[in-house]
């Protein structure tokens, strides 16, 4: 059915028809101006309400702001609201109108009603235009010295905002001097409260330049002005005590009797309603006790209970902020909530996050005497419908694990997991199996019977692929089919689109070599073959590394890749201890709950001019906190078998400390010897290559591969032409960077060159451009830059859009491709890298 014709719709209620409309409104009011029948105040409430409406969906009816004044003298205290509200909204834009306003709120200011008194003085002040600044200071003097408490409130209110307009004017009419007064004598707790509030940013923004302020910002933490706030607090309202909590917590105690008489004037706000009242106090409570070893272990205790009836009391929300603190308090302290742990217990009607958070709440307060029921409960979870809280709960018990709590009933435990048959419940488990035997290798018996029968077609999920390949290396001798299953996964090497993968493959397929070299042979030519032809830059430079150290000497290459591993003791924290202190001294803020510093997500200095503002935290990073976090090539080495274990650190220095070549072999003792039948393997080429299916390649030498001694380059890749012309707008460009999947997420390296000229971001910016890859936003300092690319096919509409953040540290770009067509994204990336490659060189 066709739509009706424009002149046959209704014209909604509340939109006027036409400009006759709000031309109709004007006259009416007009008309009720000077009018004094009865029922008038009535008709301009129908009239206002109308105005009002308008105003609210974005029609200008500031075309009826005279009428509207006029129709302002009325006692009707409704009336008077609308119209200041309408007067307040154009006021700004209309200066000149702005002039009209101003006698009848001077006449409202001395109302009989404190109510209308106290509206005007609000309208008033609310103009914010600076010309009107010297009709302010008269109804603000009369307004603090009021009779009635609301419009001494809203008289200090006033005196900010004047402050704001013209801050010269706020300080020769001394209003600051007169706020201290009124913040030591009042007897209203909420004209208090708003004084003590509108000095501390007066003052504030007045002392970078005036020592006068600078004292009197002091004098708020005086003994006597913080006892006085405390002994009052219960006076005030729950905004007023936080903020009067927010100043004890500068306060700095004289002695030890200080501190315990602070704490005996707030020990009744910790059993406050309010969760931010509690919160306040708590961090009161913990500053105070920061030097004081057995004082800040009681506070802990005394704390606790208040802290966890909040959680289980309030909203989701509430109970998800308190979680987030006390989850900070148990880091700190587990042993004071170890006995605790059944209040972290997930209910079944609780959203993820708070789940997500319990869970790893219960992982921090584990130990030897409540390892069993809490991993019992984990077990619990891992049935869960939900599959994130199903995946954080084993995480949960491999994390405990680690911890060296009850080792043997939890590793049962997890083998019972692969015997549940769910795709990512065996995921996650074959993860945390190869990290349990980096630090338990004595359990490698009992794990490897069970991981010997999954299947590696069920397995999708580049990590938990990963992490089996990593122990069919590592036990190949163990697992009678390793050999066999590498094999399979090795001639599907162009199916794997994980580079993670890839290079697991290439070190599984090396060390199962040494173990096993018949039944392997055939499967590491074809590895490094693949490997060396690979697009990927650290596939390649692995495989080629492989070739031509087992090319030097096979003993060689046995101690370096397959060293006796020693077990790992530690595994790597995500956060240095310095960003957790600072946290801990940001304590009662959104540091908390987003787990990072404020300079994290509110300084725009180290954040970095970026539009995608869900992206930010990924590289707020500043250079004070830069040295604190471990670099990202630390993670890797932690998560994955790259290249090198902690232990074959020492042996592989020598590598580069030989006649500066990176591919002379150390003067390094002989280990145990290898059999003799693999160093026939090694040294007769030619045989081997007649026996082998990659004699195509043409080259005697190990594994039939076809190379030279000198440095093969990497073959091109397939030519992907894009519009140097291309336009993408912004708004567009979110909402496909939000809605597409990542199609490739990679990691190259980049030049010195590149790093030096990166010194000046734009020159990077300019330089992709000429690669026909141009930039929408940018961002960030030294050592992390961020930078948003997209680019368009040559002959169809089909966009590219990447993500590239470069750490000059580590001369690492890391590199996240979402596309319109999936299959082309892998060119695009290849495109992208190239270019990269090129910048900063001649």
């Amino acid at each position: 059915m066709a739509p009706p014709a424009a002149s046959q719709r209704y014209p909604s209620p509340s939109q006027p028809s036409g400009k006759s409309e709000v031309s109709d409104l004007k006259t009416q009011l007009r008309q009720l101006a000077g009018s004094r029948a009865p029922g008038v105040d009535d008709s301009k409430r129908d009239l206002y309400k109308k105005v009002i409406s308008y105003m609210t969906i974005g029609i200008d009816v500031s075309s009826v702001f005279g009428e509207m004044v006029m129709c302002s003298a009325t006692s009707d205290i409704v009336l008077k609201k609308m119209c200041y509200l309408y007067v307040g909204n154009y006021a700004k834009g209309n200066p000149d109108l702005s002039l009209l306003t101003i006698n009848f709120l001077q006449r409202d200011c001395k109302d009989e009603d404190p109510m209308i008194r106290g509206l005007a003085l609000r309208s008033l002040c609310s103009l914010r235009v600076p010309n009107l600044v010297e009709y302010l200071v008269g109804p603000l003097w009369s307004g603090l010295k009021d009779n009635n408490s609301y419009v001494r409130t809203i008289a200090v209110t006033g005196v900010l905002k004047l402050y704001h307009i013209s801050p010269s004017t706020c300080i020769d009419a001394d209003f600051p001097a007169t706020l201290k007064s009124l913040m030591l004598h009042d007897s209203d707790a909420q004209v208090v409260a708003n004084c003590l509030s509108a000095l501390q940013e007066i003052w504030s923004l007045e002392a970078s330049h005036s020592e006068e302020a600078c004292r009197e910002k002091e004098s708020l933490l005086s003994k006597p002005v913080i006892y006085y706030f405390l002994n009052r607090i219960k006076e005030f309202n729950e905004w007023a005590q936080c903020l009067i909590l927010e100043l004890a917590v500068k306060y700095v105690p004289s002695d030890s009797n200080d501190i315990f008489d602070i704490m005996n004037l707030l020990e009744d706000r910790l059993q406050h309603a309010n969760g931010a009242v509690v919160l306040a106090t708590v961090k009161v409570f913990l500053q105070l006790t920061l030097s004081m070893t057995d004082v800040h272990q009681q506070v802990y205790e005394r704390i606790k209970s208040p802290l966890l009836t909040l959680v289980s009391s309030g909203s989701p929300e509430q109970s998800y902020a308190i979680l987030s603190h006390l989850h900070l308090l148990v880091v700190r302290a587990p042993f004071i909530f170890a006995a605790d742990y059944k209040h972290f217990y997930c209910q079944y009607n609780e959203p993820s996050y708070v789940k997500k958070l319990k869970l790893e709440m219960l992982t921090a307060v584990a130990n030897e005497s409540n390892t069993y029921e809490i991993v019992t409960e984990l077990c619990e979870y891992a049935a869960n419908v939900d599959i994130a809280i199903a995946r954080e709960s084993i995480r949960a018990v491999g994390k405990i694990a680690l911890q060296q709590y009850d080792v043997n009933a939890i590793v049962d435990r997890l083998l019972q997991f692969l015997e549940m048959e769910k795709d990512y419940v065996t995921a996650e488990t074959l993860v945390l199996v190869k990290d349990l035997l980096r630090k338990y290798p004595q359990w490698s018996h009992d794990c490897i019977s069970v991981v010997g029968g999954i299947s590696s077609k069920n397995i999708q999920e580049p990590k938990a692929k990963a992490a089996l390949i990593w122990m069919l290396g590592e036990y190949a001798q163990d697992m009678s089919d390793a050999p066999y299953v590498l094999e399979n996964l090795i001639e599907n090497w162009e199916e794997e689109h994980s580079a993670e993968v890839r290079l697991h493959l290439l070190t599984a397929a090396m060390k199962c070599f040494f173990k096993r070299a018949p039944e392997t042979q055939k499967a590491l030519g074809i590895a490094l073959a693949a490997g060396i032809a690979d697009f990927h830059q650290d596939v390649h430079d692995r495989a080629l590394f492989y070739y031509r150290v087992l090319q030097y000497d096979v003993h060689v290459a046995e101690r370096v890749v397959s060293p006796p591993k020693q077990a790992v003791s530690v595994f790597a924290d995500t956060q240095s201890s310095e960003i957790k202190d600072r946290i801990f001294d940001e304590f009662n803020s959104l540091s908390v709950i987003y787990q990072k510093p404020s300079y994290m997500f509110t300084d725009k200095e180290h954040r970095g001019p970026f539009e995608f503002s869900d992206e930010l935290g990924n590289i707020s990073i500043t250079p004070e906190a830069s040295s604190d976090i471990v670099p990202a090539q630390q993670y890797e080495a932690n998560d994955k078998d790259l290249l090198l274990g902690v232990d074959e650190k020492d042996d592989n220095k020598g590598l580069s400390n030989n006649n500066g070549s990176a591919y002379t072999a150390p003067s390094l003792e002989s280990s145990s010897s290898i059999s003799s039948q693999m160093q026939e393997l090694a040294i007769s080429g030619p045989a081997t290559s007649a026996t082998t299916p990659q004699s195509s390649f043409g080259f005697d030498d190990l594994f039939g591969l076809g190379l030279s001694t000198a440095p093969a380059p990497t073959p091109s890749p397939p030519i992907l032409k894009l519009n140097p012309r291309a336009a993408l707008d912004p708004g567009a460009f979110q909402q496909k960077w939000r809605q597409l999947p990542i199609s490739l997420t990679q990691e190259c390296s980049v030049n010195p060159q590149g790093i030096a000229a990166l010194t000046v971001p734009q020159s990077l910016i300019r330089h992709m451009q000429s690669h026909s890859i141009h930039c929408i936003a940018s961002g960030g300092q030294s050592p992390n830059f961020k930078f948003f690319f997209f680019a368009q096919k040559e002959s169809e509409p089909s966009n590219y859009l990447a993500e590239c953040i470069i750490n000059t540290s580590s001369a690492k770009a890391q590199i996240k491709v979402k596309a319109d067509e999936q299959s082309t994204s892998q060119a695009f990336t290849t495109v992208f890298e190239t270019a990269l490659s090129k910048f900063g060189l001649p």
